[in-house]
């Protein structure tokens, strides 16, 4: 899979660039496809360097020049940080929308839905199960909510699980294990490579209009043992207690119908998802860290 090139008629502002997808995304497309925002100082050109929340007035000029937002900006547990920052930071980023007659696109995660069973798709009740996907459900709410208030319009993108930003691939250490159910499997989640989201989202901000709310991932949940060990990594296996859920697959069929006419979803397959990482992992750290 070789770096694509990308041009989009209407510019993307990407709110949280220096997080892994924005660096991903940075990779894919170019620096050039798009505005790039960080609250530090970066190396390389088309940054704009501001925080969303104590500088508005920065965010609003960087969404005027830009003809969409794309809002990547958001926390997770392991930061240690106040996850109601994810619910702010959209909110500001419909606020701009607003402001600057954009449209905005929202980072979600497939964490909403929780423990569901069979194939989950966008309507779907949202049931989740830990305090990220509640924070990540309530973010959804309330940027929809403020969009209706002030004529909006906003997409969100209910992300699965990314191979190597996950806590499998991209969290192994040493004397790893993963439940193993009495089928002899270990749990399956739907996946998508790092690049192929970057491809999946570029097709994304260059159609005219989106649907509300979409499912990202590629057809196919994909055992998590077959992920570490097409990256080579060892693990061991312990009996599933009966709390463990092994299978969380998302529907895809509004992403794919969608897509069609411009890109195929091909299916989860381990070993390219691994060799996509590998391409992108040197890439990862060009730049200071946000």
């Amino acid at each position: 899979m070789t770096r694509a090139s990308v041009t989009f008629l209407l510019t993307p502002l990407v709110l949280g660039a220096t997080g892994r997808i924005g660096r991903a995304l940075r990779y894919r497309w170019g620096p050039e496809a798009a505005l790039w925002q960080a609250r530090r100082a970066q190396s390389g050109a088309h940054w704009h360097v501001f925080d969303p929340l104590a500088q508005p007035e920065a965010l609003a000029q960087a969404a005027q020049a830009a003809g969409q937002i794309l809002c990547l900006a958001g926390t997770v547990p392991a930061r240690g940080e106040d996850l109601a920052l994810n619910t702010h930071l959209a909110e500001a980023a419909v606020r701009a929308g607003a402001a600057a007659g954009v449209r905005v696109v929202l980072i979600s995660s497939a964490a909403v839905y929780g423990a569901g069973q069979g194939a989950l798709h966008e309507e779907t009740r949202l049931s989740p199960a830990n305090p990220y996907g509640a924070a990540k459900a309530d973010m959804e709410a309330r940027a929809r909510a403020l969009a209706a208030e002030l004529g909006v319009e906003v997409s969100v993108l209910r992300i699965g699980n990314i191979a190597g930003f996950d806590v499998i691939l991209g969290g192994w250490k040493p004397g790893f294990r993963l439940d193993q159910f009495k089928d002899g499997r270990t749990p399956r989640r739907s996946y998508i490579g790092v690049l192929t989201l970057a491809d999946v989202i570029a097709a994304l901000m260059e159609a005219p209009n989106l649907p509300d709310v979409l499912n990202i991932a590629q057809p196919g949940p994909i055992e998590m043992g077959a992920l570490l060990q097409a990256a080579g990594r060892d693990f061991a296996t312990v009996p599933a207690s009966d709390a463990a859920i092994a299978e969380v697959a998302l529907d895809l069929g509004r992403l794919s119908g969608f897509l069609a006419p411009k890109m195929q979803l091909h299916v989860a397959d381990p070993v390219q998802m691994v060799a996509e990482m590998a391409l992108l992992e040197p890439h990862m750290k060009d730049e200071a860290s946000p």
